[in-house]
């Protein structure tokens, strides 16, 4: 086992293999962790085993708001079109600078039904009353994009091994096992305040 990367946590909670069959998203509350065993409480309600695979990454993330979201910064965002041809955020992932141009572009997200991924440069920032509108830029286009209340807004930070225990918030996208288990190689911990990514 080992500390995560920048590098592993990102590229898993942005350009996650979604559209890989036999992979599912697990979020959820770590009820036990037995050596590189645990056992979650799902979102849902359902009990999910998990083992670490061999050389497993530790990520965490932090609660953000639109005023960390900077003009020239690269982000990734989860969100829904709109009738309008904009998009609603639902998911903002501020990216460290060392990681900038990781998935770049505009694409389905898997993670959520009828919902786009966009990894892209804020070319532009609009602040109001009820919210925050950005202008995402990237190579062959750009996308309006506005950011309600509500959306997750989050960066990366990090974490420790030691940290997967009872009560820990945790996301990951784990391989079904033959025995229904699942695999994972990545840990996403959610660090007090901030919610679970998608």
């Amino acid at each position: 086992m080992r500390v995560f990367t920048t590098a592993c946590l990102i590229l898993g909670l942005t350009v996650a293999a979604a559209a890989q069959s036999p992979t599912t998203r697990i979020r959820g509350e770590v009820e036990s962790a037995d050596g590189n065993t645990l056992m979650i409480k799902t979102v849902d309600g359902a009990a999910a085993k998990v083992a670490l695979a061999p050389g497993y990454s530790v990520g965490g993330v932090v609660k953000a708001t639109t005023a960390d979201i900077k003009k020239g910064g690269f982000v990734g965002v989860g969100a829904r079109p709109q009738p309008d041809g904009s998009l609603l955020a639902v998911q903002v992932f501020i990216f460290p600078e060392a990681m900038r141009g990781t998935g770049e572009g505009h694409r389905p997200w898997g993670v959520l039904p009828d919902s786009t991924m966009t990894n892209a440069t804020v070319a532009d920032t609009v602040s109001r009353v009820d919210g925050a509108g950005i202008v995402l830029s990237y190579p062959g286009g750009e996308q309006r994009v506005t950011i309600p209340a509500d959306a997750n807004i989050i960066m990366a930070a990090p974490a420790d091994v030691s940290e997967l225990k009872t009560g820990a918030q945790v996301a990951m996208t784990a391989t079904r096992q033959a025995d229904g288990s699942f695999s994972a190689s990545r840990v996403t911990l959610a660090k007090p305040g901030a919610q679970l990514p998608y």
